[in-house]
């Protein structure tokens, strides 16, 4: 297991940790999705997060980097992202290609499947289903879920689980679709560890808090295009790009709250009935 784990000696409480996910950068820089240039979205993005006064211990990139899993797109993210904290672990989306993801990242560490902080464990799982849009984890990874969990409950470090797709359903019924198939059999494993203290993920290109059995359960707005919620069918919102802020503390407590760009306009396709 030790080759999946990176030891942080991150010691400040709270650890501030920013997720940015759904970035979709196309092949080349510049390109759009529904109208809108990812590359210029995902730019202001890191341009507000830096002003914050608090800069951010680690950043999660949790899944669809690149819309088409073009290599250039990676790398084109790591050179965006390396100025917002040095220590930055992504995650694998229904849009990436896992061999040009690890090929770019090569050995730098990116692709971790555990970070443990001084006081936090972060669990970073693979949801995506090579050629599907929707989500499973499978066997495997519930049971590394396990290991991971009872190793950190051993450890006496609170846990943050991190995933590309849904486990719960956000009240958009076309994308609830693509939830997590075996979402009973994850919460299950969660349900057995009261150290969980939180549930991230993105996929679902909008902000949502609930929570479930003390575990907070997060959603997190796309760096791009927005989905408008409780729809049925698939519509774009107007909401401006964003991400997500986790204060984590040393006693379990999780603060955290979306950050959206303002004052920048967005060309977005608000008519479009959908993307491949």
């Amino acid at each position: 297991m030790s080759a999946h784990v990176r030891e942080l000696e991150l010691n400040t409480d709270p650890l501030r940790v920013v997720q940015i996910t759904d970035t979709h950068l196309s092949h080349r820089e510049g390109g759009s999705l529904l109208g809108l240039d990812t590359d210029f979205s995902l730019q202001q993005v890191i341009k507000l997060a830096l002003a914050e006064p608090r800069p951010a211990g680690l950043v999660l990139a949790t899944g669809d980097i690149a819309d088409n899993g073009d290599a250039d797109a990676y790398r084109r993210a790591r050179r965006y992202l390396r100025g917002l904290a040095e220590d930055t672990f992504w995650l694998v989306g229904n849009h990436d290609c896992m061999e040009n993801m690890q090929g770019e990242l090569g050995n730098r560490g990116q692709l971790v499947r555990v970070i443990n902080t001084g006081h936090w464990q972060i669990v970073l799982l693979d949801s995506h289903i090579p050629g599907e849009t929707g989500g499973e984890l499978g066997e495997e990874e519930l049971a590394w879920l396990e290991q991971c969990l009872g190793e950190s409950a051993a450890r006496g470090l609170h846990s943050l689980v991190c995933l590309h797709h849904q486990p719960i359903p956000v009240g958009s019924a076309w994308i609830d679709q693509q939830m997590v198939r075996d979402r009973e059999q994850f919460f299950a494993v969660i349900d057995r560890y009261p150290q969980v203290r939180g549930v991230l993920w993105g996929h679902v290109h909008q902000d949502l808090e609930r929570s479930r059995g003390g575990v907070r359960l997060l959603s997190t707005p796309s760096t791009c295009v927005q989905f408008a919620p409780d729809c049925d069918v698939f519509k774009v919102d107007d909401a401006s790009p964003g991400y997500r802020w986790l204060d984590l503390y040393s006693d379990g407590r999780i603060e955290t709250g979306v950050r959206r760009v303002q004052g920048v306009e967005f060309a977005v396709d608000l008519e479009s009935r959908g993307y491949q």
